[in-house]
């Protein structure tokens, strides 16, 4: 049992730092979850509980992937704005 828990706990140990990012200054701004969201960017569909639930969660680092030229995209296009209002989430102002 102690050899399961200390194998365990190891595991995530190791993960968790192969995980986390070295230099960002907010981690959880580093990387866009779209999870959900992939029908209402592509064709235009209304926005699943998931998709509008993920962009909730990332209402704080909109400015962040605004001013980041590989999210930008993703955060000012027309679909994202879609879904943000369907969403009831304001768009940023920066």
């Amino acid at each position: 049992m102690k050899f399961t828990t200390l194998a365990c706990i190891t595991f995530i140990v190791v993960h968790v730092s192969f995980l986390a990012p070295v230099n960002s200054v907010n981690p959880a701004c580093d990387k866009i979850e779209i999870t959900g969201c992939i029908p209402a960017i592509l064709y235009g569909d209304k926005p699943t509980a998931q998709c509008c639930g993920k962009m909730k969660a990332q209402q704080p680092c909109f400015c962040d992937f605004i001013k980041n030229p590989v999210f930008n995209k993703y955060v000012t296009s027309p679909q994202a704005r879609a879904i943000l209002k369907f969403c009831g989430i304001p768009y940023p102002t920066c």
